[in-house]
């Protein structure tokens, strides 16, 4: 379920959490790089659960229309259509994800997500492609699939109330609901295709946890060496200042190269300047692009990284080239006014600092009272 970049994404975070809190352990940094990943397979069950809980809504709805002395003519013939979807109805006789979930405490069924689920069919029953669909006088699986991904497709990403209330949930939830969403629009595009309901596994491969753990370990272990090298490379810095995301998403990059001779350097510089698009400055892209560029193509040169096979080594990357090319690494000043993005990894960072904080307070405090 989970790839190569959201597992960098989230080694990223736990890496610039353990920076910022000195007290967290390699061990306990592996724990929660694990819940992480765990907290993303819980997600996508609850979301796809929501279609079990949106045709309860309608079932209910129709039921209260039934009972009343006067229903009107809609009300005494009801169509129910979304009420008997098949993609629902797969996901109930399955019964995986429901009982996954139940195990976690993970309903849809308290008052709050109620509401939010009264509120939210009332919406998308008003829609025109859910009106189009229920008087469409077709039912197959094909038609519920494509209803049931029309619905991820548009309700969700930029719903704010779902992920106000998804973080409310858990701090894990932050930045996992789009990567959930298009996990669940592909299963179902699936199920339509091969008529198969499949449940993934927490990973993709069955080597990602390993690379997971590997890369967050080495990157710890090596993060005060690999700094020393970012700092000499950028002239008339100081280091105190360099402790930003940029600079964890430099080392972790940096890391990665000197780790993992099988990944190639192209695929590692990228996947990182990707991902400083997303969790730092405007200008962070070009400079984590340069500056991994340059580390990584030096240590290359003088054998500190060693790419075995073909095409793992880009040819472009050669120190000499690097030389004449970051001049301007070399006399920027750094970026240092933040730009406000919608879910920052600094939220889950600072919270989970202050988490762990609470924890020793309340641990220091039970040990007082004990003696």
């Amino acid at each position: 379920m989970i790839n190569r970049r959201l597992i960098r994404i989230k080694v990223f975070k736990v890496l610039y959490s353990s920076v910022i809190n000195r007290t967290e352990t390699i061990k306990s940094s592996e724990k929660e790089l694990i819940m992480s990943f765990e907290k993303t397979r819980e997600l996508y069950f609850f979301m796809l659960n929501l279609l079990v809980a949106l045709t309860k809504v309608a079932d209910d709805k129709i039921e209260a229309g039934l009972k009343k002395f006067h229903p009107t003519p809609e009300e005494k013939n009801p169509n129910r259509k979304f009420v008997d979807n098949l993609v629902v109805k797969r996901i109930v006789e399955d019964g995986f994800s429901l009982s996954f979930c139940e195990k976690k405490g993970l309903i849809w069924s308290t008052d709050d997500l109620k509401m939010f689920t009264k509120k939210l069919y009332n919406n998308i029953s008003k829609k025109d492609y859910f009106i189009q669909y229920m008087n469409s006088g077709i039912h197959s699986l094909e038609e519920d699939c494509n209803l049931c991904i029309r619905i991820f497709e548009e309700e969700f990403d930029q719903n704010e109330e779902l992920a106000s209330t998804l973080e409310d949930m858990s701090l894990y939830w932050i930045d996992d609901l789009v990567y959930d969403i298009n996990v669940v629009i592909r299963n179902i595009a699936h199920l339509r295709k091969k008529n198969e309901l499949r449940n993934p596994s927490l990973f993709l491969k069955d080597d990602d946890r390993e690379y997971a753990i590997d890369l967050l370990d080495y990157a710890l272990s090596k993060y005060d060496d690999i700094l020393k090298i970012v700092s000499d490379k950028v002239i008339h810095w100081d280091e105190d200042r360099l402790v930003t995301t940029d600079i964890t998403i430099i080392i972790l990059g940096v890391a990665e190269a000197m780790r993992f001779p099988n990944i190639p350097i192209k695929v590692t510089i990228n996947e990182y300047v990707e991902i400083s698009k997303y969790y730092s400055t405007p200008k962070s892209k070009v400079f984590v692009n340069g500056l991994l560029d340059k580390i990584i193509g030096e240590m290359v040169s003088d054998s500190r990284i060693v790419k075995a096979g073909r095409g793992l080594i880009d040819s472009s990357i050669k120190a000499e080239e690097k030389k004449n090319n970051s001049q301007d690494l070399q006399t920027e000043e750094p970026v240092t006014k933040k730009k406000r993005v919608k879910r920052t990894v600094k939220i889950g960072a600072e919270r989970a600092a202050e988490k762990a904080a609470e924890s020793d307070s309340s641990k220091n405090l039970k040990e007082n009272n004990q003696e």
